[in-house]
């Protein structure tokens, strides 16, 4: 299935009002254009062979013999070519004239969908021209030896896919409360194409991108929008040709009015289909039998290898600077309004949190003091603890006290080295031999210090594990996998940084050059000793992987439903000129190696909060056995 991606478009070419033949030339010097860049699914605005401000010439015999000729003239351009093509025109059916959209594939029309709703309000007046589409099915002829169905209820099937289908609805059917598109999508249609003319007023660009991204949202299905351009007379309106496409309420793209462009994006049916598995209220007519609808087959999907329009290498993380900047914010007010609740809730007198001079125990510490300033209690009652052990350098210990006294916190320093060595004594344990007994000793007793001094004090320990290191398991059991509340586990390294980096930016001055200092650090635990010059010699990314893979590896495993193959090709677009395919294949089987031996922390992590549309909670979003087998997805994985 290539992967489950369609490359869809939306086109407004230019136009001529009332002349069909020159339209119709137009669209198909669109198609071909299309065609070269592997559109598989183009989508041209309502009325397009005609226009829609033809106002009564719409009654005019001329032109809507005109339009069927046209119509005709561009199936033929699409002969040969595995492509579905929208396009729209007046037909007369039964006596009445409707506003329809007609299906085009392979040189044939495959069908005619009438507009259900006819707007008649303000600017608009169809009702003047148009009948509402009948109830049924019917069949029309257009040309001799052309008889096509003529329905709403069709669904255009991919030959080779037939979960691949492909419903329309026009213009104003969105606009009201009970949108055809929402039978299509319970029907089976897992893209639904708008042709529209959505004349341009101040405000209504956004309302009905509002209306685009609901939809799609609702009916987890994807969604183009064709709309008409500035080919359209301008007696009265105005047409700013806003195509958009969007994804199960995600955008995908749009064109800028007034731009005389198109808009492009690859549409991931796998994906879409997945989400309504996992959806048990995205409503589904069992089977597809007895719903009423027409199931046309045809060639949509190439055989040609997908070529991506766009694809996040951080998908986690907002791509424009804005929309990171009020993420942000977000995130951390989420996260301190969770920690206040709970604070408030155990009457805790103190937070007990340990400062590693690391990325995650910094955001930790920041949403602490958001949580104390909300319920406006003196910061001094957060108990920040630095605890310099065998790997711990100045660099971190400084950047750990420094944040402290920025933010306004009890700062304690408790050295650990002589406790653990006492502690190796008792054990048995030869600290020449740097094993994993010699780490975890280190950050369990960082934890039972925690944790003691949260008894000592009426307090709550606040955990600074993240949702990266949940997934890969790097953290030890029952020592810094465990706290009071968790208040990062939802968020993801490469998100982390992002949002420490924010707040930096917030606070400027002095705390701003302490938060980055911490972002320049190496991500490490700090658990072995340092190299010669004093440096850290344990770098995490060395040994587990570069986050920046396993927070993608982890979106399109966990929220996107991707198999091996389909991720490893994916990263290889997202991290082009960065990693080579051998060290993505390398790091793609230890992140399932990892992701499915660690299951047992997962499944007994403390209470934290959800930030965002992953988590691996096991009391809400992920559950899975501790023992489950990770051999399917290493077997893909191996062998590509």
């Amino acid at each position: 299935m290539k992967y489950g991606f369609l490359r869809a478009a939306a086109v407004s070419p230019a136009l001529k009002v009332a002349d069909p033949a020159y339209n119709a030339a137009r669209i198909a010097e669109a198609i071909a254009a299309h065609a070269q860049k592997g559109t598989e699914l183009l989508v041209f605005p309502e009325l397009s062979l005609s226009g829609y401000t033809c106002g009564d010439l719409f009654l005019q015999k001329q032109l809507t013999d005109g339009c069927v000729a046209g119509l005709l003239a561009v199936a033929a351009a699409t002969e040969g070519k595995k492509m579905l093509v929208f396009v729209g025109l007046p037909v007369v059916s039964g006596g009445k004239l409707y506003n329809c959209a007609a299906a085009v594939s392979g040189g044939k029309v495959l069908g005619i969908v009438p507009k259900t709703h006819l707007p008649n309000y303000a600017e608009f007046y169809e009702q003047r021209h148009f009948a509402p589409a009948p109830k049924g099915h019917r069949l029309l002829k257009l040309a001799e030896n052309v008889t096509v169905d003529f329905s709403t209820d069709i669904l255009f099937c991919d030959a080779a896919h037939p979960e691949v289908c492909v419903a329309c609805e026009i213009c104003e059917d969105l606009w009201v409360s009970d949108a055809p598109s929402a039978r299509h999508a319970a029907a089976g249609a897992t893209v639904i194409v708008n042709l529209s003319a959505s004349n341009e007023t101040i405000g209504k660009r956004e309302y009905r991108k509002t209306l685009v991204s609901a939809q799609s949202g609702r009916c987890a299905c994807a969604y183009v929008y064709a709309d008409a351009g500035m080919g359209e007379s301008s007696s009265d309106l105005i047409f700013a040709g806003n195509h958009l496409i969007y994804e199960n309420g995600a955008l995908l793209g749009e064109a800028e009015p007034f731009s005389g462009g198109e808009v492009c994006a690859d549409l991931d049916a796998e994906y879409l289909l997945n989400e309504r598995r996992r959806m048990n209220t995205v409503r589904s007519l069992a089977d597809g039998e007895g719903d009423g609808y027409l199931r046309e087959s045809v060639d949509i999907m190439s055989d040609a290898e997908p070529t991506l329009c766009a694809l996040s290498s951080a998908p986690f993380v907002p791509a424009e600077e804005g929309e990171r900047g009020e993420r942000a914010q977000l995130i951390l007010g989420m996260q301190a309004q969770a920690l206040a609740r709970r604070l408030a809730h155990t009457n805790a007198k103190t937070a007990v949190i340990g400062i590693s001079g690391g990325l995650d125990s910094t955001l930790a510490l920041l949403a602490a003091v958001r949580a104390f300033d909300l319920l406006k209690k003196d910061r001094k009652n957060i108990f920040a603890y630095t605890m310099p052990g065998f790997g711990t350098t100045g660099k971190t210990k400084g950047n750990s006290l420094a944040l402290m006294e920025a933010m306004g916190v009890t700062a304690r320093t408790v050295p650990i080295s002589a406790a653990v060595l006492k502690h190796f004594e008792d054990i048995g344990h030869d600290p020449k031999v740097l094993n994993a007994a010699y780490e975890n000793a280190q950050a369990r007793y960082r934890t039972m210090i925690l944790m003691d001094v949260a008894n000592e004090t009426g307090g709550l320990v606040v955990g600074t594990g993240d949702l990266s290191e949940l997934a890969l398991g790097w953290c030890t059991y029952n020592g810094d996998h465990m706290s009071m509340y968790a208040v990062n586990c939802g968020v993801p390294k490469t998100l982390v940084k992002h949002l420490v980096r924010a707040e930096a930016k917030r606070l400027g001055g002095k705390t701003e050059r302490i938060l980055e200092d911490i972002l320049a650090t190496e991500i490490s635990p700090e658990l072995l000793p340092p190299d010669a010059a004093g440096n850290i010699a344990q770098k995490t990314e060395d040994i587990v992987g570069p986050y920046e893979l396993h927070d993608f590896f982890l979106f399109r495993f966990l929220r996107r439903g991707d198999r091996p193959a389909k991720t490893l090709y994916l990263a290889e677009r997202a991290f082009a000129g960065r990693y080579g395919r051998a060290e993505l294949k390398k790091w793609l089987i230890n992140f399932y190696r990892r992701f499915f031996s660690q299951q047992f922390k997962r499944n007994c992590v403390p209470d934290g909060v959800k930030v965002g549309s992953v988590s691996l909670s096991p009391r809400g979003d992920w559950r899975m056995p501790s023992d489950a087998s990770a051999a399917l997805w290493l077997d893909e994985a191996e062998k590509l």
